[in-house]
């Protein structure tokens, strides 16, 4: 009886957030996961609102969810951005493509190849290898593309050095080989990029993961306490809840 009290309670209390969002602690660094289950939660991408204004901040996706019952879960930055927030690589959203793939190379950490794409389906995310994506061409109702790639097919990007002196704040997502299973990552502390990439691969299990940015890298995760705030953004990731779930 008391339990279910408390689930009574809990329920009243507000929407329940889907994205399972954690601390973790590895090799000394410090990161924050949400796990996104995509056969039960709406996992989408968010760039320009209805008057094609960048949304910007995770606030005004929120309210724009609010107008249909809905509100975001949890989000993150999803992909590096020119300063008019234009994505820079190939980005789909609501099955609309807005910007074609860049499978060459380039200056910045989105050349480094191999980078790759967020693919999202009902039921269904998965991080492709960029050239692996474009003779596939798998059906995506919204896609974002970064780099550069953190885990290809089990291995670790072939540039990542164990003795790197490069250190940012830096966010990422991975996704299991089935694309049942999407854990979105920020680190809390500066990490490598082979640290980082380490982090899916051996601890989180993931065989492909995705780099979407450093130091810009924010989290919204309301179930921790957690709102982000700074520079506008551009392509944001998050799943969208009832209001009253």
């Amino acid at each position: 009886m008391i339990r279910l009290a408390l689930l009574v309670l809990a329920a009243m209390a507000g929407p329940v957030w889907a994205a399972d969002c954690r601390d973790l602690t590895s090799e000394g660094n410090r990161y924050t996961l949400c796990e996104v289950d995509t056969t039960r939660e709406e996992l989408r991408l968010f760039l320009y609102d209805a008057d094609d204004r960048p949304y910007g901040q995770f606030a005004r996706v929120d309210a724009a969810l609010a107008s249909s019952g809905k509100v975001l879960g949890f989000a993150m930055n999803a992909g590096m951005y020119h300063d008019n927030r234009a994505p820079v690589g190939h980005y789909i959203e609501n099955g609309t493509e807005l910007m074609r793939v860049i499978p060459n190379a380039g200056p910045g950490n989105f050349g480094l190849l191999p980078n790759g794409v967020l693919c999202l389906a009902p039921g269904r995310a998965q991080v492709i290898e960029t050239l692996r994506y474009i003779d596939e061409g798998p059906a995506c109702d919204h896609a974002t593309q970064s780099g550069p790639m953190l885990v290809i097919d089990g291995a670790l990007h072939p540039r990542f050095l164990p003795d790197s002196t490069s250190r940012y704040i830096r966010n990422g997502v991975g996704t299991n080989a089935d694309g049942t299973r999407a854990v979105f990552v920020i680190s809390n502390n500066a990490v490598t990029f082979h640290e980082f990439g380490s982090l899916f691969r051996d601890v989180l299990a993931l065989p492909n993961a995705l780099y979407f940015d450093g130091n810009i890298s924010r989290l919204y995760a309301p179930d921790l306490g957690r709102n982000d705030f700074g520079f506008a953004l551009g392509p944001i990731v998050g799943t969208v809840v009832a209001a009253d779930n």
